[in-house]
């Protein structure tokens, strides 16, 4: 698409003083297409990128209206850079827009990780693959505990928030209790604790975008009204509901005689309304049900699709596609069982997102104004922390002590190596704000480095 501020005059300010014209659906196409290719960098990298683009540089939207929807994608469950992207290109396009750019967010990742995991099962047990691999992990180790650190330190501001956060560890590590009783558990304490310590529940920041800055007028201003396809009226709301549970049922029902695959989509419907607080946040959920409820695929399995996950483009969540594809394959006939698997659990995932903007984005822009994080949300996202932390402490276990089970958490050798390269990334990550992909990356060369000497 054309720099459309290099079209337009400029003020004294430095700013276009113009309004850009309105791209059509073709072009809009292109970038979310060419978004699809680079959205590296999770939520925060993506959210990133979507600002710089559409508000600074082709000034689809004002700063305004973009926190605005981002505020909205924040509190619902699902993935929120995938959200925010379809609620801008809805509001732009309307429904085929909003179709389109989210098929287009994921759709180059999915591809990517299918072809990965038919390629890992093939040549997974080559010494070269192994040796990648065995740098990677301790890295995922380190990135899953940045997560829990980042997260953490804009969440827990008081003590409160704090104990929940140590109550909810517990609670999964110790008593192995499921992450949605958590999550409700969290939610209660909030509401309670929002009437009587209202103080202690106010919400941290965001993922935040940059400062309102002038960067000139916008096609969706401040001031802009909705576009007609954006108004609110109960009707279609009601409408649009029912369209999706029709969706998901006619889906669902496709699948009846198919057990595997019956359940990976009442899982992934499940666990895309649980996944308040983003990616991390599902990622211990999903990893009860996949690997030991349901034996899709063995722990360390999990973290290597959780390390591709994080070195390729698209949603951190992708990594379903990966427990998809993994979980369904049937060696009879491995790489048609393992793409159903992979489009199951990737469909299920990301319907509900399309649901949530389609029918929710029409009140949103009905009421623009400052959305609030409520106590509740405040609550869960604390016990996310803690959920989090266990999750690290997971991969931590499993990779610094490989030959462990549950029986003899302590058994076989110990790991220095990997505690050496688990310790470093966290450090590059932390101290030195090095790339997640750079960071991986490194470990994944100086693993096959390894391999070459060991």
């Amino acid at each position: 698409m054309t720099d459309i501020t290099n079209a337009v005059p400029i003020n004294a300010a430095g700013a276009a003083s113009a309004v850009p014209p309105t791209p059509t659906l073709g072009e809009a196409f292109k970038y979310w297409l060419k978004l699809g290719f680079i959205a590296f960098g999770g939520p925060v990298g993506q959210i990133s990128m979507m600002h710089n683009e559409l508000v600074e540089r082709r000034r689809w939207l004002s700063e305004h209206r973009f926190l605005h929807a981002l505020n909205y994608c924040m509190l619902l469950p699902g993935p929120e850079a995938i959200q925010l992207a379809i609620y801008i290109s809805w509001l732009m396009h309307g429904v085929k827009g909003a179709v389109m750019t989210g098929i287009l967010f994921f759709m180059p990742a999915f591809v990517l990780v299918t072809v990965l995991a038919g390629v890992y099962l093939s040549y997974g047990d080559v010494p070269a693959m192994q040796g990648i691999f065995y740098g990677i992990k301790p890295a995922v180790v380190a990135v899953v505990l940045f997560a829990a650190w980042r997260i953490g330190s804009k969440v827990l501001k008081n003590e409160v928030l704090m104990t929940i956060a140590a109550l909810a560890f517990i609670g999964i590590f110790f008593f192995k209790i499921g992450f949605p009783w958590i999550v409700l558990a969290a939610g209660i304490l909030g509401a309670i604790g929002g009437k009587l310590v209202p103080a202690k529940f106010k919400a941290g920041g965001g993922h935040g975008a940059a400062g309102k800055a002038a960067h000139g007028p916008a096609i969706l201003d401040d001031d802009t009204p909705p576009p007609a396809h954006a108004k609110f009226s109960w009707g279609k709301s009601i409408m649009m509901v029912t369209i999706f549970v029709a969706i998901w049922a006619a889906s669902m029902l496709a699948l009846q005689g198919m057990p595997v695959l019956f359940d990976m989509g009442e899982f992934f419907t499940k666990a895309a309304f649980l996944t308040i607080g983003g990616a991390y946040a599902v990622l211990p959920y999903v990893y009860q049900g996949a690997v030991e409820h349901f034996g899709w695929l063995s722990g360390p399995q999990m973290m290597d699709g959780l390390a591709l996950g994080e070195t390729t483009p698209g949603p951190l969540i992708k990594v379903v596609t990966w427990i998809g594809y993994l979980g369904a394959v049937n060696p009879a006939n491995p790489i048609a069982t393992g793409m159903a698997g992979a489009a199951v659990a990737t469909f299920f995932t990301f319907l509900p997102s399309f649901l949530f903007i389609l029918a929710g984005g029409p009140i949103v822009e009905a009421t623009r104004g400052e959305l609030k994080f409520t106590a509740p949300l405040t609550a869960i996202t604390a016990a996310v922390v803690g959920v989090i932390l266990n999750l690290a402490t997971f991969f931590a276990w499993h990779t610094f002590w490989p030959g462990a089970v549950d029986t003899s958490p302590f058994a076989g050798p110990f790991d220095i190596i990997a505690v050496i390269i688990a310790i470093a990334s966290f450090v590059a990550l932390w101290k030195y704000k090095v790339d997640v992909m750079k960071t991986i990356g490194v470990c994944a060369l100086l693993g096959l480095a390894l391999s070459f000497v060991r």
